[in-house]
């Protein structure tokens, strides 16, 4: 099972090594006094005192090294860092915050929960992220819409000291500039018409955490100032009061829009921009990406299995024929057309043709599948008895149906065969609603008889969605 926090080795039995140890839990490290860490999980860092010598210096060559203590001889390999013993909790937390965030990057990477690819586009930016992620540094994410700007904010949040505290998102986009204000910041009781009770701001939710200002290119110019101010001051104040709140949060934006242009055009305040832009990440379009495309769309029917929605089996075809669009909705667009695969492709493997019209001629044609063998006329099915009604029988709606020898029995599809169906009523009228569900039913029970019981299949054979079908044999109480 893997660690829930990386694992600091302290490679020695001096007696300071009880010191350390008490300091790196209080850091939030698992450690290892003495022996060799045991289990698959290597260490994050090995930690040696300068009286230990430099004779082990060759032990666990992938983790860092780390010596406390001025060093007597010299080392055939350098250790990583070399910090004066009693060292400083924050010098300590200082030196391995970068290692914890580089941990936490790979765990990320290895339960999809991050960036997925290896391409070299991406290796950067997982590389300023990890590098970005134990400082305080406000963030400026840059990029198109569905590029996946919320995800890195999410890791840089993970990878930080912040990580145990709240990550809250804000899209300014979204929000009327004229509740912008109450939505960041909170307000008092009475401070607006509407205001009957006090409220707690976005800010105030994060405190201790990060926010995110998703789309700040969209946020008005009179809002644009009172975030340069919490920037500055790290201070606010909610709506219609008078108190001052320390803004103890990381603050990290995004933006599809070009804030350059815009502040050129006095659209977006200059210097918002600048505070804004201290550690600028630019994400990567999906074309760009096109040697991680499959690995990104597998992730994302992954999440749609996980999520109990339908899930495609993709082949190589397809993928073929996705690596060639542009997609200029990005990772949304793929999701997009992912899901609408696993809906038409549910029983068996993808083929092109389940893919949008748009992106079917970028791939060969494919042979039509053989058809399958036409099963025996579905015999007719009892009808229920909610026919019944307490004062007459109303007559079988199936007899009604015309037949013919290849499909069974179907309901009239034109005016001439309408016309060669007995369609008197009797005396007394009959219930309609009843008349259709009978025949629903029927149909419904036809369909999954024929299909196997696979209900996507018999969805296909009725022109319905499968979630349709779902509802109605649940309405029915059908099997």
């Amino acid at each position: 099972m893997p660690r829930p926090q990386p694992l600091c080795w302290i490679d020695s039995k001096a007696p300071e090594a009880s010191l350390l140890n008490e300091q790196l839990t209080l850091l939030g490290f698992d450690t290892c006094v003495g022996s060799d860490p045991a289990g698959s999980d290597g260490p994050l860092c090995r930690l040696t005192f300068a009286a230990d010598g430099v004779a082990n210096d060759d032990k666990i060559e992938c983790a860092p090294w780390v010596v406390l203590g001025e060093l007597d001889g010299t080392p055939t390999r350098p250790p990583q860092a070399q910090l004066p013993w009693p060292v400083p909790l924050e010098t300590l937390q200082a030196v391995l915050a970068p290692m914890k965030s580089r941990w936490h990057g790979e765990r990320l990477r290895q339960e999809n929960r991050g960036l997925i690819g290896s391409s070299p586009a991406l290796e950067g930016v997982r590389h300023e992220v990890a590098q970005v992620a134990p400082t305080d540094a406000t963030v400026l994410i840059l990029g198109e819409t569905g590029t996946g700007k919320e995800v890195v904010a999410r890791m840089i949040h993970m990878l930080s000291e912040r990580a145990d505290k709240p990550f809250v998102p804000v899209n300014c986009g979204a929000i009327p500039g004229e509740l912008l204000e109450s939505e960041l910041f909170g307000h008092e009781k009475g401070a607006f018409t509407g205001a009957i009770t006090q409220r707690k701001g976005r800010f105030e939710l994060a405190q201790g955490g990060t926010i995110f200002l998703d789309e700040i290119g969209d946020m008005p110019f009179s809002m644009q100032v009172k975030i340069l101010r919490v920037l500055q001051e790290r201070k606010f104040e909610r709506v219609g009061g008078s108190s001052s709140f320390d803004a103890d949060v990381r603050i990290v934006a995004a933006t599809h829009r070009d804030l350059l242009s815009m502040v050129d055009d006095g659209k977006f305040r200059q210097d918002l921009y600048y505070r804004l832009n201290v550690f600028p990440i630019q994400t990567q379009p999906l074309r760009a990406l096109r040697d991680d495309l499959p690995e990104i769309a597998n992730a994302l029917v992954e999440r749609l299995r996980r999520d109990g929605r339908p899930a495609p089996e993709l082949t190589d075809a397809v993928i073929s024929v996705l690596k060639q669009h542009d997609w200029p909705g990005n990772v949304r667009e793929l999701a997009n057309v992912l899901e609408r695969i696993g809906i038409l492709a549910a029983d068996r493997p993808a083929r092109v043709a389940d893919l949008p019209a748009h992106l079917q001629h970028l791939g060969p044609a494919e042979p039509e599948p053989a058809p399958a063998a036409r099963q025996e006329a579905a015999q007719p099915v009892d009808p229920p008895a909610d026919y019944r009604t307490t004062e007459r029988l109303d007559p079988d709606p199936r007899s009604i149906w015309s037949l013919t020898e290849n499909i069974g029995p179907r309901l009239p599809l034109t005016p001439e065969e309408v016309e060669d169906c007995d369609l008197t009523l009797p005396e007394d009228g009959i219930s309609l609603k009843s008349q259709l569900e009978a025949i629903e039913q029927a149909w419904i029970q036809a369909a999954l008889a024929q299909a196997d019981a696979v209900v996507a299949r018999a969805a296909r054979l009725l022109g319905i969605r499968r979630t349709t079908l779902v509802e109605k044999m649940r309405k029915y109480q059908i099997g």
